[in-house]
């Protein structure tokens, strides 16, 4: 537990993590793609080796394909970005003394230049083990000061869709926007009314009244449905790590109060002080998370692709009163032909990658917000009450870089890097778009040349509004032993609500092709400019 609190603490103050502390990509991806292979195969020096992936883009793992045009005749513009983001994620999680066990369900809204609108929807449950521990602080007991140390790891996987809304297309990207959110937003009313119909419990007539609540939610669908629900299948598995501090104080009575009827515990009189209760207001806590997400098309301009988002984040929050938080992610996503790429692997034969995105990203913010508790004691046992809620302003740069692998060449050294292979392995930290637009050194790898010559780089800022409000209840066991006093949960529940919307500002801006002495210069993003976002 101390260990993994100190990662946390350490990865946050640093918004970093040693190369030898984080999972490389080459193991996510032997894992991931070859699941049969067993743990030996992706620890050989065929597959394993050090690197990492890591999250965060803005693009919520992914959108729909780019159009093959280019409007403004300049094949390193990206023909659209990402303008705005909703997204609501709810967390419940229960712990039974060692055991830690989560569930989540997250939803986001997203607002394309193109005038496309994409809806994504994901749950995940996840599993495994958690400690926390407290203590009265020496020198402070008199005053009942006390601090408590938490720490947990959990693996989870979850599943979900994305849905494409392109539906209406004047020409207009600006109408065509506005058409397709409300599109969306209608959609999204249906699947609201078709989740209760589908949670109806079992009874009388259960079936004919399911019928009646179908037909009624099916009366909420837009006149323009996606092409298929969901458009994009989803499968994803996390492992996470986290920690927290916490400080506070313990109530005690005087000992005077009330009369002494069976002449106290030590026959002289009244009994001594006794536990009041206590309150505890969280100083720092962290986490980093991997995520390997498995994306799936089956309808729509990335139709017959699948595409592996790997993410790597690290994050931290901080202050009882006042809240600040911070985070720093990376991301790769890797795109093959889905029939291609099952032959393959069924065939044993390599992979071939048809393109590659790097996603780099940092926020950073603060906001009003607390992180309290209080508690009860009866004997050895402790009853705690905990909650909170804010709203944080922060501001998100993101930075992506993307290459069409269209050569055999391109595609085995990608392929390559990933697994580990050859002199210039995956690692971290991840080749960012800004490197990637400099002059190349002598000493310059293949993926930095191939994306320095070929990559699409674009850099982002958004502005974010998150209110977030969270509630627990906690039964633990405590002892005192002298001056010191130590404790430790019997069991918890743990509800965390966050809505979460971002929307671009600044100017955006993309590289041009390497001009005179190699560099590739930052021009306006037109086709990002172009479409304005609609306030939801």
């Amino acid at each position: 537990m101390v260990g993994v609190v100190s990662l946390v603490v350490a990865a946050i103050v640093g918004l970093s993590v040693p190369a030898d502390e984080a999972t490389g990509l080459k193991s996510a991806v032997c894992r991931i793609l070859h699941p049969l292979s067993g743990a030996e195969a992706c620890s050989s020096g065929d597959y394993a080796g050090d690197g990492d992936g890591g999250g965060g883009d803005g693009r919520g793992g992914g959108g729909p394909g780019e159009d093959p045009f280019v409007p403004n005749g300049d094949p390193f513009e990206p023909a659209k970005c990402l303008l705005s983001q909703d997204q609501t994620k709810t967390t419940v999680v229960i712990q039974i003394l060692f055991i830690k066990i989560s569930s989540s369900e997250t939803i986001k809204l997203q607002q394309w230049s193109d005038g496309t609108v994409t809806l994504e929807r994901v749950t995940e449950t996840g599993g495994g083990v958690t400690a926390s521990i407290s203590a009265g602080i020496p020198g402070l007991k008199d005053w009942g000061g006390s601090a408590s140390l938490s720490g947990s790891y959990v693996k989870g996987s979850g599943s979900g869709g994305q849905w494409l809304f392109s539906g209406n297309k004047s020409g207009d990207p600006q109408a065509d926007l506005a058409a397709n959110l409300e599109d969306a937003q209608q959609f999204t009313e249906y699947l609201k009314a078709q989740s209760k119909c589908n949670s109806r419990p079992a009874g009388p007539r259960s079936s004919e009244l399911g019928m009646i609540c179908g037909y009624h939610a099916d009366k909420k669908k837009p006149d323009l449905e996606p092409e298929r629900a969901p458009d994009v299948d989803i499968t994803k598995t996390s492992t996470e790590a986290s920690g927290g501090v916490s400080f506070g104080k313990t109530f005690k009575s005087n000992g005077k109060g009330g009369k002494d009827t069976k002449g106290g515990k030590d026959g002289k009189g009244a009994d001594g002080p006794k536990d009041l209760g206590s309150v505890s207001f969280e100083g720092l806590s962290g986490a980093m998370t991997e995520d390997v997400v498995v994306m799936r098309a089956k309808t729509g301009p990335d139709a017959g692709k699948i595409t592996f988002v790997y993410t790597f984040s690290v994050s931290g929050t901080a202050g009882g009163v006042a809240q600040a938080k911070g985070s720093r992610m990376q991301q790769v996503a890797v795109t093959y032909d889905a029939a291609a790429y099952d032959q393959e692997e069924e065939n044993g034969d390599p992979h071939h990658p048809q393109k590659l995105t790097i996603t780099t990203s940092q926020e950073s913010g603060d906001g009003p917000g607390i992180q309290a508790g209080a508690g009860a004691n009866a004997g050895p046992v402790t009853i705690d009450v905990g909650g909170g809620g804010g709203t944080v302003n922060s501001q998100i740069h993101t930075e992506s870089a993307e290459v069409t692998l269209d050569n055999d060449g391109d595609s085995t050294a990608v392929e390559d890097w990933l697994r580990g292979r050859g002199d210039d392995p995956a690692s971290n930290p991840l080749p960012t778009p800004s490197d990637a637009a400099e002059a190349l050194d002598d000493d310059a790898g293949p993926i930095e040349r191939l994306l320095h010559d070929k990559g699409k780089l674009t850099r982002l800022d958004y502005n974010a509004n998150t209110d977030w409000w969270n509630a627990s209840l906690g039964i633990g066991f405590g002892i005192s032993a002298g001056q010191v006093s130590l404790g430790f949960k019997l069991f918890g529940i743990d509800i965390t609500h966050e809505e979460k919307n971002q929307t671009i500002t600044g100017d955006p801006t993309y590289a041009t092709g390497p001009k005179s002495g190699g560099a590739r210069p930052w021009v306006e993003w037109k086709n990002c400019t172009r479409t304005k976002p609609i306030p939801t």
